[in-house]
């Protein structure tokens, strides 16, 4: 009755079937991969957001590169602004996808170095963002800031290009050692997203919390495809049988013709 599966037809859509099987339950552990992944990083901005604040320069220092788990601490800070040694950031967006910069002033803490501080967003004066926009004043003489700590900038991470030759006083990505190089200075290692005390103006506007990757997604798809793995052998099975019960029901039908036309010969020959 099964013989059919010797067919060309079948022995082909039974490697296929062999052949997707694997392959998605390979895929359903890549995505729980990336859930578990996405999970761990989850954890590790919220457990960061809800430390308490701490000096800055117990977590940072010159040359050194802030790892995972001090990503999102929450900083303080004490000194003063040194507006005259001021950057922009290039091509950021605000919340509502508006096009600007990043202000980022450096921070000269009371021991002499110098704390890399993003300030927030500002728009651009204009479309080709060429000249140096106006930027609001931080407060004058010595401050006392918070912030959440952030790595260095790379094109790696951001996706950003660092290029060359760019209008004066303006930078594509934030990194400290070439700062360092820039100011003639100790920078400590990343920079500080400030969260307060707020502008006065309502500028710079300051960034907004870190958002949380959607690790749930990752995990239904990877149930979804270890269900699509379960339903191609019982779908190949439900296959097999329909068939069989179609050609032997084909058998009798034809066995049936053949006793019919064989007794209206044998009436006709009486």
């Amino acid at each position: 009755m099964y013989r059919f599966l010797l067919s060309r037809q079948w022995v082909t859509l039974t490697l296929v079937a062999l052949l997707l099987v694997p392959a998605m339950i390979a895929l359903g552990i890549w995505q729980m991969n990336r859930y578990e992944e996405r999970s761990a990083r989850n954890q590790l901005v919220t457990d960061a957001l809800a430390a308490d604040p701490v000096p800055v320069e117990r977590l940072a220092a010159p040359g050194h590169a802030v790892t995972r788990a001090e990503r999102y601490r929450t900083v303080t800070a004490t000194g003063r602004f040194d507006t005259d040694a001021e950057v922009v950031v290039r091509r950021r967006t605000n919340a509502d996808e508006e096009i600007g910069f990043h202000v980022m002033t450096p921070f000269v803490l009371d021991d002499g170095k110098v704390l890399l501080v993003n300030r927030g967003w500002i728009p651009a004066d204009g479309p080709s963002q060429t000249e140096f926009p106006k930027i609001p004043a931080p407060p004058r003489g010595e401050t006392t800031i918070t912030g959440r700590l952030m790595p260095d900038e790379t094109t790696e991470a951001s996706g950003i290009k660092d290029l060359e030759g760019l209008p004066d006083r303006q930078i594509m990505l934030i990194d400290s050692e070439r700062e360092a190089e820039r100011l003639d200075a100790d920078v400590l290692g990343g920079y500080v997203a400030q969260t307060g005390p707020e502008p006065a103006s309502g500028l710079p506007q300051q960034l907004g919390n870190p958002g949380k990757e959607n690790a749930a997604l990752n995990y239904a798809y990877a149930i979804q495809w270890w269900l699509f793995a379960a339903a191609v052998p019982v779908g190949w099975v439900v296959l097999a049988r329909r068939e069989a019960r179609e050609r032997t029901a084909d058998a009798g039908r034809d066995t049936d013709t053949a006793e019919s036309d064989a007794a209206r010969t044998e009436s006709a020959a009486v």
